[in-house]
């Protein structure tokens, strides 16, 4: 019996509007064997750039059906759904406007006389993308558009509620003419995936999704030794300091916490402000953040619930919780936890959902311990008016990513990840293209 079952629950009223068969064993097979066959067929750099702005221009024609269905499989507001989808415009089109510069032979200077030295960068071959539900098409598109300009092909196999997504996004690979089995979707159980994973025409594996699943694959592919890029969410430190505009610092705060109804794993989840400034920003925050209480339900019942007890444990162990209202289903209302310390369960777990922790710092060195007190590693944020605090503190934060006085400022030039427990490896910017390439040096001896 398959372990997994593909299903568009929409979580505004629990309502099952479509089953997706499990693929067979048979299914998975012609899938590989497909992809494995069309990584000869992929053409030239130039020819991968030509189809991924054709992928663009896809996403660009079919935003509105693309943004329903996410909004229909996920819950997330249309405004963001719609978002998501031109952020895959900029990122297809960003790697078909630098896939040729990024795959360019790189010589290497060896002195005079030596002879010539040049690394030449090759694709993998196939690839393996495990996909969560919190962004359908953004999430598929910093894998995909990568490396399939790198020429490697790709089975993906999406989250369980997002199968719809899944199809139309295989669907516009196909209708922007990338060979068959280029692109694969597939409705695969978690033994299947195990299977893929040790198949040796499988060159490397990228996940995004939870810790669990990130150990769960990187078991697996550490025993068959096959590259692997993990992204595992986060818990970030949105850090205030100082400011000159604490109404505006709020404002960037609340949208930091909200973006996809705070489902994001690089969303600011915990608040680590100076004691000048505490009393006053959790005033303003408060009051706006449960002004702002998402009309948007969470993915599912289930991750309402989940989120439920982790901010009921909070307030048994001694936290203070302002909330907007009352849960109803899969709508969760925005809530604020205080009277937190690191000493909390709570201060090491990732919220997701419209669910902030406010912690008060003594100095710039108490505020760093507080950020870098926690498994995670993603992102992190840094508010102050002193620009030399600003790259000090920015130094020693442990993360992947730090956005110094701004918040949303992602983009396809940018490259995303983390470390510690959110993961290793990196996506989108240059070094999105370089983790599944070969980077194959040829040394070329003077003959004597």
């Amino acid at each position: 019996m398959p372990d997994i079952t593909y299903a568009v629950v929409d979580p505004a009223t629990g309502e099952t509007v479509a089953t997706y068969p499990t693929a067979t064993d048979a299914v998975i097979d012609d899938a590989l064997a497909a992809a494995h066959r069309a990584g000869a067929r992929t053409g030239t750099v130039a020819d991968r750039a030509a189809l991924l702005r054709k992928v663009a221009d896809l996403h660009r024609e079919r935003r509105a059906d693309l943004a329903a269905t996410i909004v229909r499989e996920m819950g997330k507001p249309l405004e963001e759904a719609e978002g998501e989808i031109d952020f895959c415009v900029d990122i297809y089109t960003y790697y078909a406007d630098h896939a040729a510069a990024f795959l360019a032979d790189e010589p290497i200077d060896i002195g005079a006389g030596q002879g010539g030295a040049v690394v030449r960068r090759s694709p993998f071959g196939v690839l393996l993308g495990i996909m969560p539900w919190n962004f359908p098409a953004y999430q598929v598109a910093r894998f995909a558009a990568p490396n399939l300009a790198a020429g490697n092909t790709i089975l993906l196999k999406h989250a369980p509620q997002c199968p719809a997504s899944a199809a139309a996004l295989e669907q516009i690979f196909l209708d922007a003419g990338f060979p068959e089995g280029a692109y694969v979707n597939i409705y695969a159980t978690h033994e299947q995936i195990a299977r893929l994973i040790a198949d040796p025409r499988v060159r490397g594996v990228s996940l995004t999704g939870s810790e669990r699943a990130g150990a769960a694959v990187a078991e697996i592919a550490g025993r068959h030794l096959k590259k692997i890029v993990l992204e595992l969410g986060g818990s970030d430190p949105f850090i205030v300091l100082s400011t000159d505009d604490l109404d505006a610092t709020v404002d960037q705060a609340v949208a930091a916490r909200l973006d996809n109804t705070g489902q994001a794993c690089n969303a600011a989840k915990r608040f680590i402000v100076a004691e000048p400034l505490y009393a006053d920003f959790v005033a303003k925050f408060t009051d706006r953040l449960l002004a702002r209480s998402p009309a948007a339900p969470l993915s599912s019942q289930a991750a309402a619930d989940h989120l439920a007890r982790q901010v009921d444990a909070a307030v048994a162990q001694g936290a203070t919780l302002a909330s907007a209202g009352q849960r109803q289903g899969a709508y969760f209302p925005a809530g604020v936890l205080t009277g937190v310390t690191t000493e909390h369960d709570v201060a090491h777990q990732e919220l997701f959902g419209p669910a902030a922790m406010v912690f008060a710092a003594t100095d710039e060195e108490d505020a760093v311990r507080i950020a870098n007190d926690t498994p995670y590693g993603l992102g992190s944020y840094v508010f102050t008016t002193d620009p030399e605090q600003a790259e000090r503190v920015a130094d020693r934060i442990e993360a992947g990513m730090v956005f110094v006085n701004g918040v949303l400022a992602e983009s396809a030039e940018l490259p995303f990840g983390g470390v510690k427990r959110s993961g290793f490896g990196r996506e989108l910017g240059r070094p999105g293209i370089e983790e599944f390439v070969n980077k194959k040096l040829i040394r070329t001896l003077v003959r004597v």
